[in-house]
C-alpha cells in the first residue's frame, strides 16, 4: 500500500541490464525506489530524467513496470542490539534473529571533516605478531591487506576479529561464499566473541551489485559506535576488489567510458569515500575512533591495477602476505608491508626498545635474504651468513607467521632471544643502554 509521500511511476524510457531510467519530479540522489518490485537506487539526476540501479538486474522489468520512490536513501537502524548479528547488505538479519530496534540513519554520509580529527595515538594491538612488530597499527588508521587470491587472508582478518584490542568489531564481507560466510559465523561463535562483533554479507549467491551497500553498512554501524558510545571500533572490509568490480559492472551497463584496467573513473572517489572514514575523535567529544582494515586481493600479483593503485594512494601504508617457502607458512612479508602511522606509538605506547628491535630484525632478516642470494648462485657463504639464515627461519616462524598470537612484550623478547642465540651484541646495531637491559643472560 502507497504511502502518502511516495511517488509512483509507470513508464520508464530506458533499460540496461542493471539501470532503468524514467522522467520524474522531486527525486534525491540515492533515492531508494522499487521497480516491479524489484529494490533500486537513483544514481543519477539530469533534469527530470532519473537513472536507477536495480539491484537484482532488470530481466523481466516491462517499460510500463510500476516505480515507486520510497522518499528516502538507504538506511540502518542502529542501536546495542546491532552487537552480535549477522545482516545483508540492506541491513536486514540473516541469521534468524529479530529485527533491530533503534535510531534510524542514512548510511554512505560524508566523513568527519578534518579541524575536528585528532591525530591518531592509540595504538590497535592484533594480536598478529609480524603485525604488531613491524608495522604497528594506529587507532584511526586506514590500511590495507594486499593478498593473493588463493592466500588465506579471510582466516587472517578472522584471527583479527578475534584478538584485536577493540570496543567493537565491524565485519563488511563482500563476495563471500558460503564457505567463508560460515567460517566467520563459526569461528565468532566458537571463540565466544560475537557479544562485540556486527557482521554486514553479501555472499556470491546475491548479486553483486548489493557490494556496493556493505562498507556504507558497516561504517554507519561503526560511526554510531564511535560518535554515540565513544568506542574504538575496528573496521574489516574483505574484499574491496570485488567491491570495486560491482561498481565497474554498474559503470559499464550504464555506457560511461572505463578507465584503466576496465575501472570507472570515479574509482579513486569511491573508494577514498570510505577509506577517508577512518578518523579519531578527540577526548572533549568522546574520544572514540574508527580504523579500518581492507582486504584487497592482487590478480596475478599486479600492483599497478588500478584498484591498488588507488588504493595506496588513499591509505597509509600496506600490508602484504607471502607464502614463506623455508617454513611452509604465510607471513606478513617485513619488506614489502608498511604501516606510515607505527611510529606515533612504537616506543611510545609499546616499550621503549620496540624501534630499535624492530629496525635491527628487519636489517638482519635482509642479510638473510642476501645470503640466500649468494646460496642460490653458488657463492660460498660466511659464518655470519649461515647464522642470518637460520635466524631469518626463526624469526619467520615465531613472529612473521600470521599463526602467530602473541602480545607486543612477548614478540620483543622472542625477537631478544634470537638475538642473543645467533648474534653478537656489535653485530645487532641496537644502543648499548637497552643491550644492557634487554640482552638475554
Amino acid at each position: 500500500m502507497a504511502k502518502a509521500f511516495q511517488k509512483i511511476y509507470t513508464q520508464i524510457t530506458a533499460i540496461t541490464k542493471a539501470t532503468c531510467s524514467l522522467k520524474a519530479e522531486g527525486v534525491g540522489n540515492d533515492e531508494l525506489a522499487t521497480v516491479n518490485g524489484k529494490l533500486a537506487q537513483v544514481v543519477k539526476i539530469i533534469g527530470d530524467e532519473v537513472t536507477l540501479q536495480v539491484f537484482q538486474g532488470t530481466e523481466g522489468i516491462p517499460t510500463n513496470a510500476e516505480v515507486v520512490f520510497l522518499g528516502k536513501a538507504p538506511s540502518l537502524k542502529v542501536s546495542d542490539q546491532l552487537a552480535g548479528r549477522f545482516f545483508n547488505a540492506y541491513g536486514e538479519p540473516i541469521d534468524g534473529g529479530p529485527a533491530v530496534e533503534g535510531k534510524e540513519i542514512e548510511i554512505g554520509g560524508p566523513s568527519v571533516n578534518p579541524v575536528r580529527r585528532k591525530q591518531p595515538s592509540e595504538l590497535i594491538a592484533t594480536g598478529i605478531a609480524g603485525i604488531d612488530l613491524n608495522n604497528t597499527l594506529v587507532s584511526g588508521q586506514k590500511i590495507p591487506f594486499f593478498a593473493d587470491p588463493d592466500q588465506p587472508y579471510n582466516q587472517v582478518m578472522a584471527n583479527v576479529a578475534l584478538r584485536a584490542e577493540a570496543d567493537k568489531i565491524i565485519l563488511g564481507g563482500m563476495g563471500l561464499t558460503n564457505d567463508d560466510y560460515l567460517y566467520f559465523k563459526n569461528v565468532f561463535s566458537n571463540a565466544g566473541v560475537l557479544d562485540h562483533i556486527v557482521s554486514f554479507v553479501n555472499t556470491t549467491e546475491n548479486p553483486p551489485v548489493e557490494r556496493l551497500l556493505i562498507p556504507d553498512m558497516a561504517l554507519a554501524a561503526a560511526e554510531y559506535f564511535a560518535v554515540e558510545k565513544h568506542e574504538k571500533v575496528l573496521v574489516l572490509l574483505t574484499d574491496m576488489t570485488l567491491y570495486a568490480d560491482a561498481l565497474a559492472i554498474v559503470s559499464n551497463r550504464m555506457d560511461q567510458i572505463p578507465s584503466k584496467d576496465s575501472m570507472p573513473g570515479s574509482l579513486y572517489s569511491d573508494l577514498a569515500k570510505i577509506y577517508e572514514k577512518a578518523v579519531q575523535f578527540p577526548e572533549e567529544i568522546g574520544g572514540g575512533s574508527i580504523t579500518i582494515i581492507a582486504v584487497t586481493t592482487l590478480s596475478g600479483g599486479d600492483i599497478t591495477h588500478a584498484i591498488p593503485d588507488n588504493t595506496g594512494y588513499i591509505t597509509e601504508g600496506q600490508l602484504y602476505l607471502r607464502r614463506d617457502s623455508e617454513i611452509g607458512k604465510v607471513i606478513v612479508d617485513p619488506f614489502r608491508s608498511l604501516s606510515r602511522l607505527k611510529q606515533l606509538v612504537a616506543g611510545k605506547k609499546t616499550r621503549e626498545d620496540h624501534p630499535q628491535v624492530m629496525n635491527a630484525a628487519v636489517r638482519l632478516y635482509a642479510d638473510a635474504a642476501n645470503a640466500k642470494t649468494k646460496k642460490e648462485n653458488g657463492f660460498d657463504l660466511t659464518d655470519y651468513d649461515n647464522r642470518c639464515l637460520d635466524f631469518a627461519r626463526d624469526y619467520s616462524r615465531e613472529i612473521l607467521a600470521i599463526d602467530v598470537n602473541i602480545n607486543t612484550v612477548q614478540m620483543l623478547d622472542i625477537a631478544w632471544s634470537l638475538f642473543g642465540k645467533y648474534f653478537k651484541p656489535e653485530e645487532v646495531n641496537i644502543k648499548a643502554a637497552l643491550v644492557e637491559k634487554y640482552w638475554p643472560k
